[in-house]
């Protein structure tokens, strides 16, 4: 794909908006995109986006008192010190174990949510996908009625109503 702005570079940026329900895309090559003063990030590895979140965390007797600082895995014989060391969990039981200590971080990395709101695998049943893309609605009228913007959220009550039958 070619940028669209130069038109002869490839394109290796690809800026998305959505702004009042109607989405815009655009694509565009780095040097096009530095000069129109737009910043391109790396991918950050997983464990240095953990590190780097951990370091603005509380200490962990802050977080879940000192009694869970000495909690270890009965599954790995993971650590919350381990963890705030490495950046990586042990098993995947160690987010059951560190709860507490984990969900703020987690919240912090996703804004505020704890759970997952992607995309949907393309072999989806059609009726899981209606009730995702209905409870996608609802979390838009929550928003809304948080927002005071009341019209909104009586078109997307509307929708929920529409979608439900």
């Amino acid at each position: 794909m070619q940028c669209q702005i130069c038109d002869k570079n490839n394109a290796t940026i690809h800026l998305t908006e959505i702004a009042n329900g109607t989405r815009t895309e655009m694509h565009i090559c780095e040097h096009c995109a530095a000069e129109q003063g737009i910043a391109v990030k790396s991918h950050i590895p997983i464990n240095e986006l953990l590190s780097s979140l951990l370091a603005v965390q509380p200490a962990d007797d802050e977080l879940s008192g000192p009694s869970e600082q000495k909690v270890s895995c009965p599954n790995c014989g993971f650590t919350l010190d381990q963890f705030r060391k490495e950046g990586l969990l042990g098993c995947p039981h160690d987010y059951e174990i560190f709860e507490k200590s984990l969900r703020p971080l987690i919240e912090k990395a996703h804004n505020g949510k704890t759970t997952h709101c992607g995309k949907l695998p393309s072999k989806t049943p059609q009726d899981s996908k209606k009730q995702m893309h209905i409870l996608n609605l609802r979390q838009q009228l929550e928003a809304a009625v948080q927002s005071e913007d009341y019209e909104l959220a009586a078109k997307l009550r509307d929708k929920i109503n529409q979608n439900e039958k």
